[in-house]
């Protein structure tokens, strides 16, 4: 069950290919969506649809890719590893915490990027990979 909604400019969204649902709380202590097996301090989440894209086409698992729109249950932060090193002004409104974000719909209709762009990405990140530099926590 999808709700439609209107999108305000303080819209948060949660790109993944978990198995969640409209009403449940993504939380610290999990599987990270990327890179290895350790679990997340943090749960991640951007401003901008496009951001979240991002990190529903480029997570790891063969789940359904989903796009959420979240509701922050407390504190938050720029994300560090978007933010002032790679991107000063935080650009892709990317955020963490530490607190839990409440799934309060779904995106149901979304544009992927296309081939050559995520395939680039891919590559990009393969190529930061091997030399010890995990650009995606």
């Amino acid at each position: 069950m999808s709700e439609k909604i209107m999108f305000s400019r303080g819209s948060f969204f949660h790109g993944t290919k978990a198995n969640l649902e409209i009403g449940d709380f993504i939380i610290t202590g999990k599987k990270k969506n990327y890179n290895d097996d350790t679990k997340s301090e943090y749960v991640y989440f951007a401003g901008t649809l496009d951001a979240a894209v991002w990190g529903a086409e480029l997570a790891e698992g063969d789940g359904k890719e989903k796009i959420f729109v979240v509701e922050p249950t407390g504190d938050y932060e720029n994300d560090p590893n978007l933010t002032d090193k790679k991107f000063p002004g935080n650009p892709t409104k990317s955020y963490r915490s530490k607190q839990p974000l409440k799934i309060v719909a779904e995106v149901v209709k979304w544009e992927r990027h296309s081939p050559e762009m995520l395939n680039n990405m891919i590559a990009n990140l393969k190529k930061l990979s091997e030399n010890g530099i995990k650009a995606i926590d």
